[in-house]
This record gives structure tokens, C-alpha cells and sequence, in this order.
């Protein structure tokens, strides 16, 4: 039978209640003999009885031992165990050894042990001899201030950059250059000031040599409230370092959140671009020594185990430095002896849950009224991030009183290393505290909205303090009400300044309100009859606007369509640029003026392309360079021509490509738009040098091989081009070498039982899409360039496939055929298992030629109908006809868009080039600007009786 152990005595307390709870555990576990507990926790028989004595706090590895020889759930004890070590630590009474001692130590005590960590505090430059782990990085930005008058030190929140700047730059340069003056400076609310300051007499072009160190320059964001002098300061800066002859130099310490911000200012881009050194997180090696080496220093140890999880904790976590720091600092107030040991960090709270324990300590010490101030004190001293973590908020120490219960909260958090008290201002020590303290971060998800309003009423009071309080600054309306809620309980805090602008608001919105009311009932009777006047002339009104507007919607539809189908007639019969060309333009506005519907809209659309000749015979292929400011055509002519392109004005002839012996079937870029490629029907395919547009070389030339080639194309990575054609085989192709030069053969695709009319790759690069006139379309991945596997065969089409393109996305390949399913939409996201999406109808011809636009909710087919539409294809949703182009005299071969999406480029087998915008809006735009040549008096004539209904555009005006 088990002995009954000894009654506990002491009264009441953390310890007895913790040692109660053991017992109360052990005994629904049965009462089992320590000896056995011994054999099953593995700790001696006298250690786990005295775990549960009530004398002493058991550390936690020999707690967790004993729950789990008595059956008990280890994470809720483990709770328990913190929870007990946190009361005990308030109160002071852990004894010795136990690793949960008082947290608020004396600090005079402290300093004068000589701390060997500094807490959550950044180091200074006096603590330079605690500071390790950080010398390769000091070295770097050391090399790199030497060679460049302005360097950016770039890292997250607990990076380590202030530590960095202060303990590690400064000694460095006031080792290096004695001589040269070295200053710090945070920007605070008014950095234009404190620059000025710091470069006051530093601006003479023979003056010594200077560095000025901008510590925290994300205040310049969100501490300063005013835009221009956030870009004075700047300048200042860049202008003080860049001068000739300067002998400034500017180190400025950015957090990373704050990155796009600094790339507004012209200034700060050219920096960043050009000098940046960036913290990231320390390596294993790295944070041993920022562990041990102050340690050592001090005379101390660090348990072997300790180190381990510290550096596991802290390896890869790039703000994790303050953490660590305050946990080490907290571990060494329970050393044992000269030991850092494990139990002391857990009885501290371990990695991340030290520093919520400190702040724990400091709430549960202050009374509830000292806890409701440090509530107000702490969320005033934070700025809400805007896109951006919250910050800290330096404060003037006047804004928040002088009563005791205000200086004890202070104080106490001082003392625990928790805030900073410097020269009148205070502020959080780090804004790790921010993220680690659940409690803060629950006071800011309350009062988030009401912090933002109190930033707000404090900028409006400034302002009108600044206008010598002139009262049209008062705040009115809304904006008065929401104020005026900040100051209901619980209230934040108001200044005198601000209760006084308050106060003076609200007085003036009373004025204005007696006023308002006068003015209403005087305007009541006079509103009352023209009420009763107003409605039975608006009855009368509706009737006959309704009728009138119902003649003219049905009168302008009949003429709208009238002149959309003369301006379709004038694009197809007019050369290009002609004067026949102008008037459909001013036609088809009219038109669409008068009735916007599908039609005119098609008609305006086809009315504003810009066509010119291109070849001397049919455009059979085209294909825009990546940037979209060069277009290749390819032509039966046996030659390609670069143009120069803007949107859809005329394109400028840059270059043309000779030599092919016979016509020329496809052309394509390379992804970076310096090699592109021409595929010839004698089987020949070349690579040309268009780096230089006006002079282009040939770079290599394919070797013929099984004779006309019909399709090209590169891999998205531009280390691969595949060719097809006659016979259905596939060729990939290693372009990989300098320029293109060298292409060697890697692979052969066969599947194909004809001619292989369109390839393309999926965006990825890892999917092949082939079609031809065997009617199938084929995938083929393409991960392994010399080892090609099939994938799918899809079928469906019942002729000729003519042409393949993929979404941006890779979901979606869209197929180009003729017969009853022209042109065809299949999922592809389970490229082996395609399935169809939708058929597209609405061409009465074959199609030759589909391309997705750059958003992937666009697609342009181009038809021997003489047409091109445009569909709209949403993901998931029905795809929906979204304009027709008309007006090309034979059949459309090609179709492309810019990479901007915004052009439409078409070749025709009449030789001609046209270019269109896709955009609605800006085609109206376009036409209202089109100036186009004045018609003559016999063309007013015969089209006046409809351009009297609508005004016309500039363009067109009477002879």
C-alpha cells in the first residue's frame, strides 16, 4: 500500500495550489506508489515527491514527467506550470534554483551586475562589446558606404538593423576615421528639422568628412503627417551626400514593409537600385555566438541544451532578435549560479512566450486603475500600419499627465525594459512587443478604429492651431460625431490642445445648427406649393417625354443601322487612309451615337482599323515582339518585314527579311524579342538577329528536314524551338547557344498522320500542343526536351485543325478548325485527361487563326468569312460574342495581340496589314478625335438627311 504523504502547509498560494493539483492527479490516477511513478517517469522517487511537497517550484521537464506517469494531459500542465511561474514571479516568492524568480528586478541591482543581454532594447554603441554575430554584415556595409555617398540598410521588424547601426557601424567608422564627424538621427514628426540640424554646418563643399546615420527612417512614413515635408527631407538628404564636393555620406536604416514607400521618391529609387545591403537572418553559427560570446564575457555559461534550442528556435526566423535577446535577458535573471540553464528559459516563458510573461507580470503588478491607464498608454504609443505592420509612435512625455498612478506605470514598464524613457519622449523598446504581447495586440483589435479617429482629430487640431484657429478648419457633421466618440468612455486620452478643438467644434456646429433650423422653416412653406405645383406638372411632363422618347429611340435605331451598314461598305471598298476611309469613321460614330448597340459598336470598331499594304502578296502569318513595340509578317512574297508599332497608329517599316526561296508559312520571337525565327515551304527554317531592328542578321538556318514547314514556335523559357509540318512530325529544337547559333536537334514527336499545321506551348513550358490536318489535336509534355511523352489526343474537330493557343493561365486551349465546330474551347488543367468546354459559333467559314489576349478573358478568331471576332471567355462562365470585325476584302490568315492587350493585329490574304483596338471606349475616344479628310459637297449631300440627328465629330463638318 502506497505511504500517505504529508499534509501541505503554508496556507494559501500559487505554490500549494500547484502542489495540490499534483496530488489531486496522482490520486484519480489510483494512488500509485512513487516507486512505480519512478519507474515510469524516470526520475528519482525523492524529486517527483517533492514535486508535489508545496515547498518549492518542480521545474518543467520533472512537472511533465510526473502528468505523464499519472496519466494526466502534458500541454494543459504545461499551462499550469506557466501560469503558477508568473504569479510566483510577481509576488517575488520563487525560491532559488527554481528558475522562476522576481521579473522585476532592482535596476539599479542590475547595472550594477552588468547585464549581458540587452533585452528588448537595441544596442548602443557602448554595448559594442555585447554585440556578436553580426561582423561579415558590418563588414559589408562598411565596404559598401565606401563606395557610395548613400547606402540603404534594408530589413524587417527584429532584423537587427538599430543594433546593427549602433553598436556595430558606429565603433567601426569612429575606429576607421577618428577624425570624421559621425551623427545619428531618428526623423520623428519633424525630420526636415532634425536634418537640418544635423547637417548644420556641414554643407560647405571643402568641409571634413561626415556621416550621418538615419536611424528608423520609416517615421519619415508614419510619423510625419505631412507629404511635402516627407519629400523635402528626402531631398535633403540625397542632395547633402551627392553634392560635388561633399564630404557627406548617408547610411539610412528602412524596414522592409516600408520598401514600396521609399520607391515613391525618385531620390530613394536611384538609392536602392544602386546601394542596398540587406539583414536577413542570422545563420546557426551566427546566433551561437550572439548567445554564448556575452555570456562569456560576463563570466557566465550557457547550458549545452539551452544553446541547442535557442539556435533551433531562432535559425531562419528574421525577426526573431528581439525575442531571443529578452528571453536570454530573462533567462539570466534565473540563473543558477553562473549557468544559463534550460529551466530558467522555460520558467521564463521560452522563445516567444518571455516577453508576453514580462508584460503579464507588469498588468497583473499595476492596480485596475494603473491597468486601465497602461491600456491608453500603450495603444497611444502605437502607429496603425496603413498596408504596413503596426509601428511604434514616439510620444512627448507631457501628453500623458503628471498624476502618481501615470509615473508608476511608466516607471515599472521602464524598469522591465518594456518602454524607453529618453530626453522628454517615450516610446515602445521594440516593436516586437507589438507581436509577442497578446493582450496589446487584443487592446488594438478593440480600439483599432477609435486609434485611427484619435490620429486623425490629433492632425485636425494641429492644422487649426497652425491657421491660427481659424474656424473654417473645425471639424462638422460626421466628422464631429465620430470625434466626439473618441472622448466617450472608454476614452484614449485626449490632449488639452485636442479637447479644446473639440470643444470648440461642437460649439460652432450648435451656431451653425440654430442657424439651419431658421432657414428650414422658412424654406418649408415656400417647398410645400411648389411641391403641389411641381407634381402635376410632372405628370403632364412624363406622359410626353415617354412618347416622344419612344419615336425618337425607334426613328434613331432605324437610322443608326442604316449608316452603320453604308460605313461597313465604305471600309471594305476604300483604299487605305482614302477619304472614303474618313467618312466611315464619322459614319459610324454617328451611328453609334445614335443608337449604342452591338452593331454600330461592330461597325465603329471596323471603322477605325488602321489598314495599310504590307506585302506584295498574302499576310500569312504575323507575331508581336514581347515589349509589343515591333511586329514581324511573314508572306508568300518570300520575305518577313519588321514594323515599328504605337497602339494602333500606322506602323512604321523598319527592316526587311530576304532570302527564303520560297513563301514564307510562320514566324515567331524569342521571349527576350532578340532572335526571331521564319519558317520557309522548302522546309528551311532561320533564326535572324532583330537586336537591331534596321539590321538584321541570320543567325543559323535548320537544316531541311522532311520538307514544308508549317508552324514554329519557341518554349516560354526560349531554350527550345519546336517546328512542324509536312509528313506530322514534330521537331524540338536546343537553341540554347549564344544568339540562337548552333541549334542541334533533340527530339522527334511523331503521332501525327499528316500535316502538322499549328504548335504551341503551354505558359509553363511543360506542355506541347499540336495540331493538323489528321484533325486531332495532341499534347506532349515536354519537361525532358530529348525524351517527349504523349499525353492526350484530343478529337472532335471533323476537319483540318488550323490553329492552337493557349490561355495565360495554361486551363484553357482553344482549337481553330472548320465544318460544323469551327472553333473549339477544352479544359486542359488535367492535360491527360482534356475535356470540352464550349464550341464557339457564329463564323461562316473556316477559321485559320485563334489567340488568347494577354488577360485570358479575351480571344480574337480570324476567319475566311472575311471577319474577325472577339469572344469573351471568363473562367468558369459562358463565353459571349463581343464585337465582329468586318471590312477586309478576302479572307483573314492571321490574328495577334499586343502584349498589352489593347491592339488587335490582322493579316489578310489581300496582302494588307490592319491594326484595331479592342477597347470600346477608347475607339470612341479616337473617333470624337478623328480629323479625317472633309467630305465633299455631293457626299453631304446624300448623307445629310442622317447626320442632321446627331452632332457630328470634328472631322465632319459642312463643305
Amino acid at each position: 500500500m502506497a505511504r500517505k504523504e504529508r499534509p501541505l502547509e503554508g496556507g494559501d498560494g500559487p505554490l500549494l495550489e500547484f502542489a495540490t493539483a499534483l496530488r489531486r492527479l496522482r490520486h484519480e490516477a489510483g494512488s500509485p506508489p512513487y516507486r512505480d511513478l519512478s519507474a515510469r517517469a524516470h526520475y528519482s522517487v525523492a524529486t517527483l515527491s517533492g514535486a508535489a511537497a508545496g515547498r518549492r517550484l518542480p521545474s518543467l521537464d520533472v512537472t511533465l514527467s510526473y502528468v505523464r506517469a499519472c496519466g494526466g494531459d502534458p500541454e494543459e500542465w504545461e499551462r499550469r506550470w506557466h501560469a503558477a511561474a508568473v504569479e510566483l514571479a510577481v509576488e517575488g516568492l520563487a525560491p532559488p534554483g527554481s528558475g522562476a524568480g522576481p521579473l522585476c528586478a532592482d535596476a539599479a541591482g542590475e547595472a550594477g551586475q552588468g547585464l549581458p543581454y540587452v533585452g528588448l532594447a537595441a544596442f548602443r554603441a557602448e554595448d559594442a562589446g555585447l554585440f556578436f554575430g553580426r561582423e561579415r554584415l558590418v563588414e559589408d556595409l562598411s565596404t559598401a558606404l565606401a563606395r557610395h555617398r548613400v547606402v540603404a540598410l534594408v530589413g524587417a521588424s527584429g532584423a537587427g538593423k538599430s543594433s546593427l547601426l549602433h553598436a556595430g557601424l558606429l565603433p567601426r567608422l569612429r575606429a576607421d576615421a577618428p577624425t570624421a564627424a559621425v551623427g545619428v538621427l531618428t526623423p520623428g514628426p519633424r525630420p526636415l528639422d532634425r536634418a537640418r540640424q544635423a547637417l548644420d554646418g556641414h554643407e560647405e563643399p571643402d568641409c571634413a568628412e561626415r556621416v550621418l546615420i538615419v536611424d528608423q527612417f520609416e517615421e519619415v512614413f508614419t510619423v510625419c503627417p505631412d507629404a511635402a515635408e516627407r519629400a523635402a527631407f528626402v531631398s535633403l538628404l540625397v542632395a547633402a551626400a551627392r553634392r560635388p564636393g561633399s564630404g557627406c555620406r548617408v547610411v539610412l536604416g528602412v524596414r522592409a514593409d516600408f520598401y514600396a514607400h521609399c520607391t515613391r521618391h525618385p531620390e530613394l529609387v536611384e538609392v536602392l537600385r544602386e546601394a542596398q545591403v540587406v539583414v536577413g537572418p542570422m545563420s546557426a553559427a551566427e546566433l551561437r555566438r550572439a548567445v554564448v560570446e556575452p555570456a562569456r564575457r560576463a563570466g557566465l555559461t550557457v547550458e549545452g541544451a539551452l544553446q541547442a534550442t535557442l539556435v533551433a528556435q531562432a535559425h531562419g526566423q528574421v525577426g526573431a532578435l528581439p525575442l531571443l535577446s529578452h528571453a536570454l535577458l530573462e533567462t539570466w535573471r534565473r540563473r543558477r549560479g553562473a549557468a544559463l540553464t534550460l529551466d530558467g528559459f522555460h520558467a521564463a516563458g521560452g522563445f516567444e512566450g518571455a516577453l508576453a510573461q514580462s508584460a503579464e507580470a507588469l498588468h497583473a503588478s499595476l492596480t485596475t486603475r494603473q491597468q486601465t491607464l497602461a491600456r491608453q498608454l500603450f495603444v497611444h504609443l502605437i502607429a496603425l500600419g496603413e498596408g504596413t505592420e503596426d509601428t511604434k509612435r514616439p510620444v512627448a512625455r507631457e501628453e500623458f499627465g503628471q498624476d502618481p498612478d501615470t509615473r508608476a506605470v511608466l516607471a515599472r514598464a521602464a524598469a522591465l525594459r518594456l518602454l524607453t524613457l529618453d530626453q522628454g519622449v517615450v516610446e515602445l523598446t521594440h516593436e516586437a512587443l507589438i507581436r509577442a504581447w497578446p493582450r496589446l495586440r487584443g487592446w488594438i483589435g478593440d480600439d483599432r478604429e477609435r486609434l485611427r479617429r484619435h490620429r486623425q482629430l490629433a492632425e485636425a487640431a494641429r492644422a487649426w492651431e497652425g491657421v491660427r484657429r481659424d474656424p473654417g478648419a473645425l471639424l462638422r457633421g460626421t466628422r464631429l460625431a465620430l470625434a466626439r466618440e473618441i472622448a466617450a468612455p472608454p476614452a484614449l486620452g485626449l490632449s488639452a490642445a485636442e479637447r479644446e478643438f473639440l470643444d470648440a467644434s461642437t460649439a460652432a456646429e450648435a451656431a451653425a445648427g440654430k442657424r439651419a433650423r431658421r432657414r428650414t422653416r422658412r424654406l418649408r412653406c415656400l417647398i410645400a406649393t411648389l411641391a403641389a405645383v411641381a407634381a402635376v406638372a410632372a405628370v403632364a411632363t412624363g406622359n410626353a417625354v415617354r412618347a416622344e422618347g419612344e419615336v425618337t429611340r425607334q426613328r434613331n435605331d432605324a437610322v443608326a443601322q442604316n449608316l452603320a451598314e453604308t460605313a461597313s461598305d465604305l471600309v471594305a471598298t476604300a483604299t487605305a487612309g482614302g477619304a472614303g476611309s474618313g467618312l466611315a469613321v464619322q459614319l459610324a460614330l454617328t451611328a453609334h451615337r445614335l443608337s449604342p448597340t452591338g452593331r454600330t459598336r461592330d461597325s465603329l470598331l471596323s471603322a477605325l482599323m488602321t489598314s495599310l499594304p504590307a506585302h506584295d502578296q498574302e499576310v500569312v502569318a504575323l507575331a508581336y515582339r514581347p515589349d509589343g513595340r515591333q511586329l514581324a509578317t511573314a508572306s508568300g512574297d518570300h520575305t518577313a518585314r519588321l514594323w515599328q508599332t504605337r497602339g494602333t497608329a500606322r506602323p512604321t517599316p523598319v527592316a526587311t527579311l530576304a532570302g527564303h526561296a520560297d513563301d514564307l508559312r510562320a514566324v515567331a520571337y524569342r521571349p527576350d524579342g532578340r532572335l526571331l525565327a521564319t519558317a520557309c515551304a522548302d522546309g528551311t527554317v532561320r533564326l535572324w538577329d532583330v537586336s537591331e531592328p534596321a539590321r538584321p542578321a541570320v543567325e543559323a538556318e535548320l537544316p531541311a528536314r522532311g520538307g514544308d514547314v508549317r508552324a514554329l514556335a519557341f518554349s516560354p523559357d526560349g531554350r527550345a524551338l519546336v517546328t512542324a509540318g509536312a509528313g506530322g512530325g514534330v521537331r524540338l529544337w536546343d537553341v540554347s547557344g549564344p544568339g540562337g547559333r548552333e541549334p542541334a536537334e533533340s527530339a522527334l514527336i511523331t503521332g501525327h498522320r499528316d500535316t502538322v499545321r499549328a504548335v504551341a506551348f503551354s505558359p509553363d513550358g511543360r506542355i506541347l500542343a499540336t495540331a493538323g490536318e489528321d484533325h486531332t489535336v495532341r499534347l506532349t509534355e515536354v519537361t525532358d526536351r530529348t525524351a517527349p511523352a504523349a499525353l492526350a489526343v484530343i478529337t472532335g474537330h471533323d476537319t483540318v485543325v488550323f490553329s492552337v493557343a493557349f490561355s495565360p493561365d495554361g486551363h484553357t486551349l482553344a482549337t481553330a478548325s472548320g465544318g460544323r465546330t469551327p472553333v473549339r474551347l477544352w479544359d486542359v488543367t488535367a492535360p491527360r485527361r482534356p475535356a470540352a468546354l464550349a464550341t464557339l459559333t457564329g463564323h461562316t467559314d473556316v477559321v485559320g487563326s485563334v489567340a488568347f489576349g494577354p488577360d485570358g478573358r479575351t480571344l480574337a478568331t480570324a476567319s475566311d468569312d472575311r471577319t474577325v471576332r472577339l469572344w469573351s471567355v471568363p473562367p468558369g462562365g459562358r463565353p459571349a460574342a463581343l464585337a465582329t470585325l468586318t471590312g477586309f476584302a478576302t479572307a483573314v490568315g492571321s490574328v495577334a495581340f499586343s502584349p498589352d492587350g489593347a491592339t488587335l493585329a490582322a493579316g489578310g490574304y489581300d496582302s494588307t496589314l490592319r491594326l484595331a483596338g479592342t477597347d470600346l471606349g477608347r475607339a470612341v475616344a479616337g473617333a470624337c478625335a478623328h480629323t479625317g479628310p472633309r467630305i465633299t459637297r455631293a457626299q453631304w449631300s446624300s448623307y445629310m438627311p442622317y447626320l442632321d440627328y446627331a452632332p457630328p465629330c470634328s472631322g465632319l463638318e459642312r463643305p
